[in-house]
Order: C-alpha cells, then structure tokens, then sequence
C-alpha cells in the first residue's frame, strides 16, 4: 500500500514531527511510505517530497501550500492520503493540534480584554477556524486520527461529522531508547554539568511555546516551594525565553532555574531528573510527557493535556484541574517532590502500553478498514 503523509513545517524538537518519524519507521516494513513537506530532516525510511510555494505571512503560507498540495496529489496516485494539516483533499487527518477553537478558548483566558479583542479579530485565527470545519464536515474524510480522548471528544462536540470516523490512536515511544536506565547512565553527569548538587530534587519542563505550556505559571509555583534546595530545568527554545528569566529574577529564583534551550538529544536530561512537569494550556498529547513516562519519571500535568489520561494520581503523577493556578501547580508539585521516586516504576508501567509498535498495529489496523482487501 502507498501512504503519503503530509505535515508542512519541519521542527526537529515538534510532536507532530516525532510521531511522523516514528510511524514512518515503524511503518517502513509493511508500507510504502512517502512524506510531503516544505522541508524534511531525518525521513525514517520514507521519500520526501518537497512542497515550497512563496508566502508572506502564516495565512498566506498555510492556504498556499494546503492548494499546492492538494494539486500535487492530484497528479500522483497513493491508496491513501494521511495529512497533519488542515487540507480537503486528505483522506485520513491526524488531529495532533487538537481543535483551533478549543484552544483559543483556553488562550483567552490568560489575556486582557486587548489581547483577546485582537485574537479574535485576526483573520488567521478565523481561516484555521474555517479550514477545520470544512475538513471535519467534508463527505471525503474517512478517518480522523485523534491521539487523546480529549480532542476525539472536542471534534464530536464542536462539528457535524459521523462519529464513526474519530479514532483514538495514541502516540508511541521508543520504549528502548527510553527507559529508566537513563538516570543511571547521565544523573552524576547531567548534574555536575549544570552544577546541581546530587541529592537536588530536579523538575524539568520540555517543549516549545511557553506561554501556552504555562512556563510562566510553572515559574511562580516553583518559587513558592518550601524545598530551597531544589533545581527548575526548562529545555526549549522559544521567543519568550528572555522575559521568562526576567520572570526567575523577579522572584530571586533564577540562580536555581536552569534554562537549557533546544536539545537535540533528552536522554541525559531525562535522566537527571526527579519529576516532569507540564502545567499546559492546551496539548493534545504532548510526546515529552509519554518519553518522560518511559523514563521513570512521574508527571505533574493539567486536565487540558491528554496526557492526562493515562496520569492516576499518586500513583504515576498528579493533575491540576485550573492551568492558570498557580497555588494549585505549587501543591502537586510539593506533594510529588518526596514520593517521585517510589512512583518511577508505575510512570514507566504506563508508558510499556505505548510503545512503537502498539502504534503501528494501530494505525495499520485502521489503514486496511480504508483500502481494498489485499492492498495491505
């Protein structure tokens, strides 16, 4: 069978971009497959072809290259079309960003009333929101792969489409390359590095756009842990790093917050740590917290991450219910600190149900209910 999946943009540290890499390796033994993409790094076994109509600006750059796109397909035959982009030309869609308006939603309630006046009249925001509903409602569509319960639940409740097309497929790790042998491998290390003392309780963040995993909130409850000993790690690159220090400054925190920008490799960073931890926004199923999980590490999330579903609290991690409260990131974070060690074994128990291949037996299961018998 002959799959091409599409995703436009290439970020080495995205999600969407890990799970593509690992479907398409996982995937490279019983499909051919082929990725279309403005830009491509690290193809895990399958042909990339380039897509790179000129733009100026996000709206003219995604409705552009979703029409190029759609003619490219047109003039090649594949049995199916898996897009992670709104397009209407796709035959199945991953939902890996979740739904434009649920997070919107969320977004505006950590704004003024300027900052949500002007998201709401930002004429992206309305060709996303615009885009999704003809993608959702097109008779075309034959799949939807949502990869938390929490969006397959968003698109039944915001859009007309037959609920038999929404399918929960979770992301994989790579339960090998992931484990807690990590820590023994990079926590003297790791630590030394950065100079933090070995018996340090360690939190660490992971991702990109840190407004909207809640780094400023994660901040401010870090500083109001009674446990002064203890070390803040954030890896990510993003555009509001600088004024996140300034924030660390502020509250006389930042000689104990580490901020190590992009990392290629987080094994290492795994491994030095105690306890991870996501106080999102909005994340339909962040691959940190699944590669955290493998790692023995127990995770402090919110109800507006799908990760939140696999997390009992207690036992593999905690969960805030408000994003914004900080007082309440504060208590799951005190309360986890001292018993993080004796739920290692329970986080990565969760993450054994996820790994690469329970992903592709999925996923392929799903592909042969959409192609002819025998094409598979």
């Amino acid at each position: 069978m002959r799959l091409v999946i599409v995703r436009q943009r290439y970020n080495p540290y995205g999600g969407a971009e890990r799970f593509i890499e690992r479907a398409a390796a996982a995937l490279a033994g019983k499909l051919s497959v082929t990725v279309y993409a403005r830009e491509w790094k690290g193809s895990g076994g399958a042909r990339v072809v380039r897509c790179a109509p000129f733009y100026i600006g996000r709206l003219w750059r995604d409705a552009g290259f979703a029409r190029r796109i759609c003619r490219m397909l047109a003039r090649e035959k594949f049995d199916l079309v898996q897009s992670h982009e709104r397009l209407g030309c796709c035959d199945i869609y991953r939902a890996g960003d979740g739904v434009h308006a649920a997070w919107l939603e969320r977004r505006s309630r950590s704004l003024g009333w300027l900052g949500r006046f002007a998201m709401n009249l930002n004429p992206y925001h309305q060709y996303v929101m615009a885009a999704e509903r003809r993608l959702f409602e097109s008779a075309g569509l034959k799949a939807v792969i949502c990869n938390s319960r929490m969006v397959r639940d968003e698109i039944r409740s915001r859009f007309a489409i037959d609920e038999t097309k929404l399918h929960v497929v979770y992301n994989g790790v790579d339960l090998q390359e992931f484990h807690p042998r990590q820590e023994s491998a990079h926590a003297a290390s790791g630590r030394l590095a950065l100079g933090i003392p070995g018996d340090a309780r360690v939190f660490l963040f992971v991702g990109s756009g840190f407004e909207r995993k809640g780094v400023p909130t994660l901040i401010r409850a870090f500083a109001r842990l009674s446990d002064r000993s203890a070390r803040l790690v954030l890896v990510g690159r993003d555009k509001s790093a600088a004024r996140m220090q300034a924030l660390a400054r502020r509250l006389d925190v930042a000689e104990r917050v580490h901020f190590a920008g992009a990392q290629s490799d987080m094994l290492s960073w795994y491994g030095l740590s105690d306890v991870f931890v996501l106080p999102t926004l909005y994340d339909p199923f962040p691959n940190a917290a699944l590669e955290a999980l493998a790692c023995g590490l127990p995770v402090v999330t919110t109800r507006s991450s799908g990760a939140a579903e696999f997390i009992r609290p207690g036992e593999n991690g905690e969960i805030c219910e408000d994003a914004l409260s900080v007082d309440e990131l504060a208590d799951r974070m005190e309360t986890i600190a001292p018993r993080a060690a004796g739920m290692s074994k329970a986080a990565r128990e969760t993450a054994e149900r996820l790994g690469l291949d329970a992903m592709a037996d999925q996923l392929v299961g799903l592909y042969r209910t959409l192609v002819p018998r025998g094409t598979i």
